[in-house]
This record gives structure tokens, sequence and C-alpha cells, in this order.
């Protein structure tokens, strides 16, 4: 859906062009303070923004210029009254998109947004798949929908420095997503800091983080900076949140809040600039009902969200991952590596409880012990791929029975087309590639 937010000191027409972008589909945000509002599109990410030409304090052309120099990249569309049109050119020869005459058509208003609309999505699918190149082949692809989603998302927050809350399973690339947020955005030429508050035992966490000074308990032998002061300027990625101990939640919940940390042992703050990441592969929900979180804290940290959904919901970027890791494998070994048609339907069958990581590995083991070079489905010991993967419990399993009713589905919609695999994928609202796919893991002939 796409953002837009106005800053208009007039709350009449707030309101009428909130409520008419409203209806339209769009989610709409006013503010009739232009500081305010340049606060807001500087902190939260924004598609396009309708911005009055004259207003107190602060002017439209002053706000585009503000905007601009601290790395907004919504699209800025101007609202002049008559008279102003003049100024409204130019703010356009300044950057602005469009502009607005004052009092302008509802269906002119539409017109403009929904162009603006349809530029911002061929933006951002261009940089979604510039991000994907620019992953260094580290394991983000975006054929599936699920992870364009997510790509679109990283890129939008990006330019933000607006928190981040990445979740998804072990070995999702949670880290990789966070990388390319720091590259993509305004900070990339400062550090990226990344803990994992698992690693670390709880008595050394808080040093670690906020630093100490000299004698402030039994090693401390000098002053040390904190990873808050390392990465000041940057970016730093708290891995595993989920695992801070309670007292700790307390202090980072202070510290993003006042925008300082005070070492341990010190009196004084520091003051920090940091464009914070946290990432977990627990339900930090469940962990708040169970008093083991702090709910405060993650609605603090919650402000962008973004899941990075398992492997094997995405059966579309196996194929693609396991090509990448395969020419990644050859290179290091500097031999050619081939991955027949067999060897991956396979690895796409397979439904990767270990997910990225386990795919890398996979790989990586198939082709150090290849004497061959090419690898073939002998080289990949997964396993069934149609057993359920382990669980703790009894009883029935729901995924074997989804499974199962796909399949039914795609047997009966292939008889219905007479066999035409193209017929049936269109019948199931399914691309041809994405057929391809459930036919392979089916065992339901080959494409």
């Amino acid at each position: 859906m796409t953002r837009v937010l106005i800053v208009d000191d007039d709350p009449g027409l707030r309101q009428s062009l909130g409520l008419l972008l409203g209806e339209s589909g769009f989610a709409v945000v006013a503010e009739g303070d232009p500081e305010r509002g340049l606060a807001r599109a500087g902190a939260e990410p924004f598609d396009v923004v309708l911005c009055d030409i004259k207003m107190p304090k602060l002017d439209g052309r002053e706000f585009l210029r503000r905007y601009k120099a601290e790395g907004g990249r919504a699209l800025v569309v101007m609202m002049s009254a008559h008279g102003s049109e003049d100024l409204a050119i130019e703010a356009m020869r300044e950057g602005a998109y469009d502009y607005l005459h004052k009092p302008f058509r509802p269906a002119e208003v539409i017109l403009t947004l929904r162009k603006a609309e349809e530029r911002e999505g061929l933006r951002r699918e261009v940089a979604v798949l510039r991000a994907s190149l620019e992953s260094g082949g580290a394991g983000l692809v975006a054929e599936s929908a699920a992870m364009r989603q997510a790509l679109d998302v990283a890129v939008r927050v990006a330019a933000h420095a607006t928190t981040v809350l990445l979740t998804g399973e072990s070995g999702t690339g949670k880290e990789v997503l966070a990388r390319l947020i720091h590259r993509q955005g305004p900070r990339s030429a400062e550090r990226f800091v990344a803990i994992n508050c698992a690693a670390i035992p709880d008595q050394l966490l808080e040093s670690e983080l906020f630093g100490h000074l000299r004698g402030a308990f039994t090693g401390a032998t000098v002053d040390r900076k904190g990873l808050f002061e390392e990465a000041h300027g940057g970016t730093l990625l708290l891995d595993e949140i989920a695992e801070l101990p309670p007292p700790l939640q307390a202090k980072l919940l202070r510290a993003l809040e006042e925008g300082a940390i005070r070492r341990v042992g010190a009196s004084a703050e520091t003051k920090f600039d940091v464009r914070l990441i946290a990432a977990t592969a627990q339900r930090l929900e469940e962990r708040i009902q169970d008093g083991r979180f702090r709910e405060d804290l993650f609605y603090r940290l919650n402000v962008v969200r973004i899941h990075l959904p398992p492997l094997r919901d995405r059966p579309e970027d196996v194929a693609a991952l396991a090509t990448q890791f395969v020419a990644q494998a050859g290179a290091r070994q500097g031999r050619s590596l081939q991955l027949t048609p067999a060897a991956l339907g396979k690895l796409v069958a397979w439904r990767w409880p270990g997910n990225v990581r386990e795919l890398r590995n996979a790989v990586e083991r198939a082709a150090v012990l290849s004497s061959t070079g090419v690898l073939g489905e002998a080289d990949f010991l997964l396993g069934d791929p149609r057993q359920p993967l382990a669980s703790g419990g009894g009883g029935a399993k729901l995924k074997p029975q989804v499974d199962a009713l796909e399949r039914s589905v795609i047997e009966e919609a292939l008889t219905r087309a007479n066999g035409n695999r193209r017929l049936a994928a269109t019948t199931l609202g399914v691309s041809l590639r994405t057929l391809f796919y459930k036919l392979q893991r089916y065992g339901l002939g080959s494409p």
C-alpha cells in the first residue's frame, strides 16, 4: 500500500484530502506543522509527500531542499494556490516530482498519485533487483513473491534511520539482509557492527554493549568503548535479541529512548548516533507472554518489521540459490562444477529445515566430495523429502495433509487440461515455473 504524507497548515484541506486518499486505497498520514512533517518524513518510509508551497515557519521549497539534503527518497508533490504556481514550478526544477493547483479536482489528485505510485513501483523493483545482485551471492535471491516483498521493504526503509526488527528461522539470512540495509542507506560509509546476544555471557554483555571504565570490575584494566560507541554514525545489529537478559533489556530501552549510554563504572552518559537493527529467530510475542521479554522494548524495536520466510515456503528460490552456490564452490576450487537436472529437482523438493545455511553447506559438501565435477542426485544425501520434519509431539501433522491436498488439486488440474501444463498453471492461479517446481516436488513428471 502506497504511504502518503500530507504537510499543510490548513486543517480542512488535510481532513478532506485524507478522506479522499484513504477511500482510494492510500495509507495517509497528515501533519499541520512543517517542521514536524519534515522530521516524520525523514524518520518513516513514505512513497509520496504532498506539501503545500506556502506555509508559516517553513515553506515548501525549503522543506524540499532540507528533505532532499537529508537523503529523503519519496516523491514530493507541491500544492500551490492561485498566484504561487511559479514557486511550484521552481520547486520542480529543484527536485519536486509534480505540483497540484488548488482548488484541485479529486480525479486530478488521484491521477497524479497513481502516476507517482507507478513510478515508485518501477524504481523499487529496480532497487530490489540491484539489492539482490549486491548481496554478493550471500543467499539473498528474490524469485519468490515473499522474498521480493521482504527486499522491497528493506530497500524502502534503508534510506531512513528507523529501527528495524528482522524475524525468521535460523539460517534464513537475517544478518545478510541487515548488511544490505546498511549498504543501501546513507550510513554505508560508516561501520556496520554486529553482536550475537546469545554468544556473550550475561556478566560480560553489558560491558560489550556499553563499554566500561578501568577498574569497574575484576579484569577491567583499561577503559573500553562499547559497541554502541564503536558503531557511532553507522549501523548496529543486535542479533538474537530475544536472548538479552531482563536487566539489560531495561538498560537497552533507556539507551534507545535517551540516545545515550553509560559505561560500566561511569557516572556520566555518552551520546551515540546509530541505526539499530534487531534480529531474532524467536517469537517475541510469546516471550512477552512468558514474562521473558519486555513489552515496551518490543514496541520500541518493532517499528518496521521484516520477516524472512523459511526456504521450504519459497521453493522458487532454491534453484537460483543452488546455482549460485555451485558457481561459488567452483570458483573456490578452481574448476567447473555442474548440477544435473535430477539433482536440482531433488534440492527443490527437499524441505531445508536449516534453510539457506543448510543448502549452502549441502552444495559445499557435494562439491568437495565430487571427483567428476558433475553433481548428481547421489551427491546430496538429504533423506526422504516427503517425510515431515521432526516434531516433539504425536498425532496428525498438518503439513503432510496439506501436501496431499495440494498434490491432488494439481493432478486434477492437469487432468482437466489434458496434460497441458501452461493451461493447468493458469487454472491453478500460479506461474508456470511454480507449477514445474510442484511437479518435481510431488514426483508428477519432469517439466
